[in-house]
């Protein structure tokens, strides 16, 4: 099986199915995030890194093998999950509970479902409306034309980054393939993380 630091590392630097740009303008008080006109709150942010660490505790995966902050970890899949919903909703995708029992089961690139939803950042006790909004998304895909159409891809991405996401400037500011960095007295960027470890 591969190893879940490469997955969540690969994650955590900024890779996803649609990519990602962000703003680091001003986000209102409490707030971890916005994305589009949907508030991303400090308390629900930290109570998803309590839900994933368990999560992690539950695998035998100690949290430092991440390379990288659980917090920005748990906030990059928390405004992509609300990104992919978005998408779903304003093209009028619906997804059945049926269709989320049997998401929930894939065992993904890891070959095993909890680490697939690891790998994601995503608890597997509290998965149900991360895999709706994938599957939705997905089936934003497939109705443009499918994964292997790169002009629905396309699409799909242009629309995905035209919502726009900003982040507290506590967790740093997100740069495309970076990942989160110079989040300053909050914490260490990603990259010196693992530059300390190696």
């Amino acid at each position: 099986m591969k190893s879940i630091r490469v997955a969540v590392a690969a994650a955590a630097a900024g890779v996803s199915l649609l990519g990602l740009t962000a703003c680091s303008s001003p986000v209102e008080a409490g707030a971890a995030a916005i994305v589009g006109d949907q508030r991303i709150s400090s308390r629900d942010l930290n109570e998803n890194v309590r839900e994933f660490e368990a999560a992690l505790a539950r695998a035998d995966i100690e949290p430092e093998q991440l390379g990288v902050p659980l917090s920005q970890f748990v906030l990059f899949r928390m405004s992509n999950q609300l990104r992919y919903q978005q998408l779903a909703d304003k093209h009028g995708v619906t997804v059945s509970e049926s269709e989320i029992d049997t998401a929930l089961k894939d065992p993904g690139q890891y070959q095993d479902p909890v680490m697939n939803l690891l790998s994601k950042g995503v608890s597997p006790a509290n998965a149900r409306d991360y895999v709706r909004a994938e599957v939705g998304v997905n089936k934003v895909v497939d109705k443009f034309g499918g994964p292997q159409n790169q002009q629905a891809t396309a699409k799909v991405q242009e629309e995905f980054n035209a919502i726009k996401t900003t982040f507290s400037p506590r967790y740093g500011t997100l740069q495309q393939g970076q990942g989160f960095v110079d989040p300053g007295r909050f914490g260490k960027p990603a990259q010196a993380q693992q530059e300390q470890q190696g």
